[in-house]
């Protein structure tokens, strides 16, 4: 999971929610994305 960037790590929570991945995938992605201190709102209200 470190390996993947900030951005890559957005990209990749908000596509396992638009295509409805498996709910422990998305929460695993959503634990890293806190555990960097990265808000998924943050990040769609600047692109």
């Amino acid at each position: 999971m470190e390996q993947l960037s900030d951005e890559l790590l957005l990209d990749a929570y908000i596509a396992a929610n638009q295509y409805q991945l498996e709910q422990d995938f998305i929460e695993m992605l959503k634990a890293e994305l806190v555990r960097r201190q990265i808000s998924p709102d943050a990040y769609r209200n600047s692109a």
